[in-house]
């Protein structure tokens, strides 16, 4: 089945034009569908269609289908059922970071979509004409014939519009969003929550960057491990006199609950917030837990607006009061489809992202030719960019990093290199501190966000000897 399932994506512009002339003629069939009975229409068409889509395109039956978006391939193969991906985490040789031992689907999506637009051989790239923003999957469609709807001159799914600046509700802007519009470089750094109900080892980790960054960034069960909730740290740190970054991870909540965790973090003085789809939970230390990815982090982007901007819940109902958020997302421009990472990008600036922080920068070369499509795209005017770098206390923790932590790359030089030198801690971090000064001189980067796990008095001086608080950007 995933033999034939390829031999449809490589056929994908075909099965366009066929399903295109189809559209056009099978509305006669609606008298004929009303005249039976929707239901039973459905009941009689629904096995067939199932066995036909199975056979083509390893098909799941999510009653929306959007197959002609997604290059002929079924996208809800995506163990995260992403509906816009792909994620930031597909392994180097193309592999799913959930299953390993499957291509990405989404690498297939962009491959059929290409073939589709006409541009396998133009050399162009995809735009989100071609991949359009698909809204969350509607589970209550489960099972549905996509067909009937058809026939019935129903779409099956309307794409989510490209946002809008005349849509923002104009606010107070935080010290973040205050930072990142200014002339200056922005510094924001990450911080895993503990494993504690004792704020104070997380105030006093956090404490240690005031003055020195704009924003903390509070992780969201990284690499599916479980700490304290990000909400409820986000909310300690706000507290405190720290300007914390809420990370939503869609891996563990449905719409519901994170709709509802977004209204009291604004609740409660948090200001900033990171969409993001979340790690696979099977690396981490609850490998036997249901993820349950009912979001994307696109589709969470345009939910998080649309509470912001319209005082909406996603399901139309109004808020009494809306909350104040400056939002933002992720890419990732160092692991593969890299052609398609920039369309995943504008995606997230059409969804509605307001700044974007990137996996950890080690191969400078890669986030040049990044940015340099980014600049062509004038994405850097819609959005900050704001790049990750980071280092650990060896060349072999670097080395696990990279194998097994999926969108992680760092290149053989740089383990060489480090892995060369007696004090390898000491190298590590005069590594990170040239990549920032060689990131710093990239037009169109906002910003630098320093990780390393637990390693805050590090970060702390990578900060101050890199002068990072001082530099402006060039734009």
């Amino acid at each position: 089945m995933y033999t034939v399932r390829l031999w449809s994506v490589r056929h994908a512009r075909g099965f366009r034009r066929v399903y295109a002339a189809v559209e056009r003629y099978i509305p006669w069939l609606a008298p004929l569908m009303r005249g039976i009975g929707l239901a039973r229409a459905e009941a009689a068409m629904r096995p067939l269609e199932r066995i036909t889509k199975e056979f083509l395109f390893d098909c799941r039956m999510c009653g929306e289908c959007v197959l002609s978006s997604t290059g002929m391939a079924c996208t809800m193969n995506c163990p995260k059922q992403m509906r816009n991906g792909p994620c930031g985490g597909v392994r180097g040789d193309g592999g799913c970071e959930v299953k390993a031992e499957m291509p990405c689907v989404w690498i297939e999506a962009g491959l059929g979509a290409q073939r589709i637009a006409g541009l396998e051989d133009a050399g162009a790239d995809l735009t989100t004409e071609a991949m359009p923003l698909l809204p969350p999957r509607n589970h209550a469609h489960d099972g549905r014939s996509s067909w009937l709807q058809v026939i019935c001159g129903k779409p099956t799914v309307e794409p989510i519009p490209r946002f809008s600046e005349d849509d923002v509700v104009r606010h107070e802007p935080g010290s973040l969003e205050t930072a990142c519009h200014s002339k200056r470089f922005v510094v924001t750094v990450e911080v895993a929550p503990p494993d504690s109900a004792d704020p104070a080892v997380l105030i006093a980790r956090a404490a240690r960057f005031k003055g020195l960054v704009d924003a903390i960034n509070i992780t969201d069960g990284a690499g599916g491990n479980c700490h304290m909730s990000s909400v409820a740290a986000s909310a300690i740190l706000s507290a405190h006199g720290l300007i914390p970054v809420y990370q939503v991870a869609c891996r563990d909540r449905n719409r519901i609950a994170i709709q509802g965790d977004i209204l009291g973090a604004a609740a409660l003085g948090v200001q900033n917030i990171l969409c993001l789809t979340g790690d696979d939970v099977s690396q981490g230390d609850h490998p036997e837990a249901k993820p349950v990815f009912d979001l994307d982090a696109v589709s969470l982007l345009r939910i998080a607006r649309g509470m912001c901007d319209r005082g909406l819940y996603s399901s139309g109902r109004k808020l009494d009061r809306a909350p104040s958020l400056f939002i933002g997302a992720t890419a990732n421009p160092f692991a593969p489809p890299y052609a398609d990472r920039i369309l995943n990008l504008e995606k997230k600036v059409d969804a509605g992202a307001q700044f974007i922080q990137t996996q950890f920068c080690f191969d400078v070369d890669l986030l040049e030719k990044f940015m340099r499509e980014v600049r062509r795209r004038e994405l850097h005017k819609r959005c900050q960019i704001i790049v990750g770098v980071g280092t650990l206390g060896s060349a072999k923790a670097l080395s696990w990093m990279a194998s097994h932590v999926p969108g992680v790359h760092v290149p053989a030089a740089v383990l060489a290199r480090i892995a060369a030198c007696a004090d390898q801690k000491a190298e590590a971090k005069r590594v990170c501190i040239e990549t920032i000064g060689a990131v710093a001189d990239i037009e169109g980067v906002a910003g630098i966000h320093v990780m390393g796990h637990k390693n805050e008095d590090v970060l702390a001086e990578i900060i101050n000897e890199s002068g990072l608080r001082e530099r402006e950007r060039i734009t």
